[in-house]
């Protein structure tokens, strides 16, 4: 059976030989479509990957996807202070995301100030457990403030001047005294050694 297949096959060859095809061929130019975007372009050079944001804060917004080294967006407008520039990132809602513009370069170009996006609503609302503040609350009873008490009166004492309502001697005198009594009894021990 197989050969009946092969002799079919030679016999068709041969009775409708192939031709090339006849088709329309084209007599003008064809525009080419590129898909440059117009404006300026960021492109990732320093850092292995950057963070794309929902709007222009790293504390107010979420983290939506991320750019990698030698990728590049086109760029849409740049936040009130200049540091977040806004860019064409599809995927996601709006299509739009925000990117620190100190981690990448931006081609030259003029970019708008551009409005930043409203902030998203937490997913929970944070409530506090009232059993567990009722477990710790102290209750503090209500006590009297000091009050104030003005110190007595400030007494400065004066003294008086030496009368004579001493001995009659001078100090002076007294200590000048003591002093040769006491030369002379150094005398006196120095002699009774020897």
């Amino acid at each position: 059976m197989s050969w009946l297949a092969v002799l079919l096959t030679v016999v068709a060859f041969f009775r409708f030989p192939l031709r090339p095809a006849a088709a329309q061929q084209p007599t003008g130019s064809i525009p080419t479509v590129t898909g440059t975007p117009s404006g300026p372009i960021v492109i990732v050079t320093n850092q292995d990957q950057i963070n794309v944001r929902a709007g222009p804060s790293e504390l107010l917004y979420e983290a939506i996807g991320v750019l990698l080294t030698g990728e590049s967006a086109p760029a849409l407008g740049r936040s009130v202070d200049g540091n977040w520039i806004e860019i064409v990132y599809s995927g996601v809602p709006g299509g739009t995301g925000w990117i620190y513009a100190p981690l990448v370069n931006l081609s030259p170009g003029f970019l708008p100030i551009v409005p930043p996006p409203p902030t998203a609503t937490p997913r929970t609302t944070a409530t506090i457990n009232p059993t567990l503040v009722a477990a710790f609350q102290v209750a503090l009873t209500p006590t009297r403030l000091p009050t104030f008490t003005p110190p007595p009166a400030l007494q400065i004492p004066t003294f008086t001047g030496v009368g004579s309502a001493g001995s009659g001697l001078p100090i002076g005198f007294i200590i000048v005294g003591l002093a040769i009594v006491g030369i002379f009894g150094a005398v006196i021990s120095f002699l009774r050694g020897r």
